[in-house]
């Protein structure tokens, strides 16, 4: 799958020349600074899978250079994800495992294709939250906790966004991403945004 996806972001880049004259004034569409809200499906693999919705926000900032964009990007986003289990350890108890919150800060190059289409591939260090919580059966005892985990992990990432209008754009895009403890996350977002 990797192979296909360099391959294609190559083929944009040799194409994206034959497209420059359609792109005439728009030639600096993609440069600026950027705000998003980032919506999509989010599953969490550990020994299991869970899905879920994942929600949140990112800003960046875009250089464009004839066909050719760079940039960098920040995220804060929230999951859904949320998988308990009755008689983990005894009969009686329950443990709860959710996705909080998750980080990220990486950069982006791509193509443009046409006068308003951005292909682009992404990576960068993420940090993930997972909350956990234990109740033994009996209210109140020593046995149950709360814990709170933060986990480094790096995230790699495809996607396309299309100009809408003078400053607005929406995007999608597959994120994978690789956690401490061999925890593993596949998203597809979707994106809604404006560029100053």
């Amino acid at each position: 799958m990797k192979k296909y996806l360099i391959a294609g972001l190559l083929a944009a880049g040799i194409a994206a020349p034959a497209f420059a004259q359609d792109a005439g004034a728009d030639n600096g569409r993609f440069t600026g600074f950027r705000v998003e809200g980032l919506a999509g499906y989010d599953r969490v693999n550990s020994d299991g899978h869970s899905d879920g919705v994942s929600y949140g926000a990112g800003v960046g900032y875009d250089f464009q250079a004839g066909n050719m964009v760079v940039g960098i990007e920040g995220e804060a986003a929230d999951s859904t994800v949320d998988e308990c289990v009755n008689g983990a350890v005894t009969i009686a108890d329950r443990l709860c495992v959710k996705a909080g919150r998750d980080l990220y800060a990486g950069g982006r190059i791509g193509a443009v294709v046409g006068s308003n289409t951005l292909l682009y591939a992404k990576a960068g260090y993420t940090n993930a939250r997972v909350n956990s919580e234990y109740e033994d059966g009996t209210a109140g005892t020593a046995a149950d906790f709360n814990l709170h985990q933060n986990l480094d992990g790096i995230r790699a990432g495809v996607g396309a966004e299309f100009g809408v209008g003078t400053n607005a754009f929406i995007k999608a895009e597959y994120r994978y991403s690789n956690y401490e403890q061999g925890i593993e996350r596949h998203q597809g977002v979707v994106g809604v945004g404006l560029r100053f």
